[in-house]
């Protein structure tokens, strides 16, 4: 087995485990004995239990960030439609580990947090206000915006553990969320002097 492929199985290992236990709760012999492999090459492959847990978490923050990159060209409803199928495969791929992310993660992202969910959080709002053509957006706008992906986290993290939505429902009703949020927010902002 290559190098990479032991990183990327002690990897899967600590996502799998992080998908039942918060990372803090994840030991090194945990993740060695699901990877069936010894501590020492557990420490060959990660100088320390906190790196593993960076980087199994930066595997799902890349894949989500990666996703939201290729959006598709049209309608900014259709390529946010397609950004939010593009979350729910991600998600559902790394099931234990965006549930592990989430669960690392604070609520919402604001101008202070700096989880590593914050980093998508920060794309999401940053390419739906591209998508809407919004250059400079009022504070209530990013507001808005910064809920609703708490709002997509929540329901993808319910629709993962209980799986009760159609995922095609799934997909259509948070849209509907972001445009009926925003159409608020268009009413509060006209309300302004």
């Amino acid at each position: 087995m290559t190098a990479q492929a032991r990183r990327d199985d002690l990897i899967a290992a600590a996502l799998d485990l992080f998908g039942t236990r918060a990372p803090e709760l994840v030991t090194v012999d945990d993740i060695v004995a699901r990877a069936e492999v010894s501590r020492p090459l557990f420490y060959r492959y990660f100088p320390s239990l906190r790196e593993l847990q960076m980087q199994a978490l930066r595997t799902v923050t890349d894949g989500l960030v990666d996703r939201l990159a290729t959006l598709e060209e049209g309608p900014p409803e259709e390529r946010l439609r397609a950004a939010v199928r593009g979350l729910v495969d991600v998600a559902a791929h790394y099931r234990e580990g965006y549930v592990a992310l989430l669960r690392s993660g604070s609520v919402i992202a604001t101008s202070e947090t700096d989880a590593a969910i914050d980093e998508v959080r920060n794309r999401a709002v940053e390419l739906i206000l591209e998508a809407l053509a919004i250059p400079e957006p009022s504070p209530l706008v990013l507001l808005t915006l910064r809920c609703w992906t708490a709002v997509v986290e929540g329901a993808l993290l319910s629709w993962l553990q209980e799986g009760t939505v159609p995922r095609e429902t799934l997909d259509g009703w948070l849209v509907d969320q972001l445009t009926a949020m925003l159409a608020a927010t268009d009413a509060q902002l006209a309300k302004k002097p």
